[in-house]
């Protein structure tokens, strides 16, 4: 779904610093990086909005249509994959890039959302674009949607992100895009794009206020990704989802492969002497098909995510994309984990992850206890209001063996650390605390750590973004 609105109620900005971004609303260049974030932050970001206060009616395709026509239609510049699902769509997207990357080919990198800087979601070769190609781009999506504004009302925090980094790409004039969803997919602001390969991750009841309250639902609005004469593939599904994928599948004039059923794909847990335990994939048949391949990031349900990626390559091969096997297997091995059980610190071990549903909290401290040997696990948690809290916190309660709640102080929606504890010691009799900030969090699990335990942050983005830039500002300051 695109996070812009049309809605009178959501174009109101609160951020503190609006009037000094209304300024920046001049048509021109932004006076330098701060002012264009300034602006930024003070479009209506439906990131940081409750869902349940979402409306059905903010999500339309009309005004990203508008954006990038009057930006001259960057988004067809350049070839492009589009990525959609409820899980594993940025571990997917991140896999392919690098291997990608690893052939030789310039590569645009689109995804949500970021941990630390705005950057981060627009990222070319594994670099993020630097501060004045984002801040140029910017404001050419400012004065794009300027003049579309009486027509079609304001443009959004995520659909500006969108736009520029469609601009950034065709202007850096990169060999392929890989684009990752944002919310739902078939009125997502990304959905203006023309993919020559669409992707579909696993499929879970998610965002149910806006996307739907059944599997059937959500699949529909997943699989408005996918475009007339376009190769669709999709990770193993439920049958109600692969039904719906199938019929948008014919009644759109595209072709759906899925994996298991279309195109042969197996996946198993095993040990080896040099990487340990990690799942093992093999995907596609004959001449140029992927065996033995090992999945990069850590976790089983990761097998299938790999998986995807390497069938969207053997597709990729047949549009004239140069992919050797050995390049892929290099690209898979140096994937980035950033926010996917990311390692940020040495000693103490300090991982950081971005699950915030039951169902990947639970894979996560199921692949951190398979795949890292450690004592005891203790967990910094903290999540959003508008999350599946009691499902989350029946999960910590069998594999941690101490938590201590928390709340990102950037996030509006953030639970009350308190409410998390006491709803924690209702289920379980382990050690539980509560801290108002992150700092604090850190510094009181730290001391119930020992030299071979393990802490882990879990329960949001936010949460874990801002986890990860305390420990590099203490890095720097130990290396200054």
């Amino acid at each position: 779904m695109t996070r812009g609105s049309s809605n009178p109620a959501l174009t109101q900005s609160k951020n503190p610093r609006s009037k000094k971004a209304k300024a920046s609303t001049v048509k021109g260049p932004f006076v330098n990086y701060e002012a264009g974030i300034d602006f930024l932050n003070s479009r209506i970001n439906l990131e940081q909005i409750h869902a349940s206060k979402i409306k059905p009616e903010s999500f339309k395709l009309d005004r990203m249509h508008a954006l990038v026509k009057e930006l001259g239609d960057p988004h067809l510049a350049v070839p492009t994959v589009h990525i959609a699902g409820s899980k594993g769509k940025g571990s997917t997207c991140t896999m392919l890039e690098s291997c990608l990357r690893a052939s030789g080919y310039t590569t645009g990198l689109f995804t949500s959302p970021h941990l630390i800087d705005e950057r981060e979601r627009i990222q070319i070769n594994n670099q993020l674009v630097d501060k004045d190609r984002f801040i140029d781009a910017l404001a050419k999506c400012k004065d794009a949607a300027s003049a579309i504004a009486n027509d079609q009302g304001q443009a959004s925090y995520f659909e500006l992100l969108t736009a520029a980094a469609f601009v950034v790409f065709a202007e850096e004039a990169v060999d392929i895009v890989i684009l990752e969803t944002g919310l739902g997919g078939r009125l997502d602001c990304t959905n203006v794009a023309r993919p020559i390969v669409v992707g579909l991750t696993d499929i879970q009841l998610e965002h149910t206020d806006v996307l739907g309250d059944t599997l059937k639902l959500i699949a529909t609005e997943k699989a408005g990704i996918i475009k007339p004469n376009t190769k669709a593939i999709s990770v193993p599904q439920p049958d109600e989802v692969i039904e719906v994928f199938r019929n948008t599948a014919t009644d759109t004039g595209a072709t759906l492969e899925v994996l298991g059923d279309d195109i042969l794909y197996s996946c198993r847990f095993q040990s080896a002497t040099t990487k340990g335990p990690h799942p093992k994939v093999c995907v596609g048949s004959g001449e140029g098909c992927f065996e033995h391949m090992s999945v990069p990031l850590m976790g089983e349900h990761q097998g299938a995510n790999c998986a995807l990626a390497l069938a969207i390559i053997l597709e990729l091969r047949t549009h004239g994309f140069d992919l050797p096997e050995q390049q892929i297997i290099a690209g898979l091995e140096h994937t980035p984990r950033d926010g996917r059980l990311e390692q940020i610190n040495e000693r103490p071990r300090v991982y950081i992850d971005g699950a915030h549903t039951p169902d990947s909290v639970r894979e996560t401290l199921k692949a951190i206890s398979q795949q890292i040997r450690y004592d005891s696990l203790i967990v910094v948690f903290g999540c959003s209001a508008d999350k599946k809290i009691d499902g989350m916190i029946e999960e910590l309660t069998t594999r941690a063996d101490k938590v201590v709640f928390t709340k990102a102080s950037s996030n509006a929606r953030a639970v009350d650390p308190k409410s998390l504890s006491e709803m924690y010691t209702e289920r379980s009799t382990k050690s539980s605390e509560a801290y108002g900030t992150p700092t604090e969090a850190i510094r009181a699990a730290g001391k119930s750590l020992g030299a071979n335990d393990a802490l882990l942050i879990l329960g949001s983005f936010y949460l874990a973004g801002e986890v990860k830039a305390l420990f590099q500002a203490k890095h720097a300051k130990a290396h200054s």
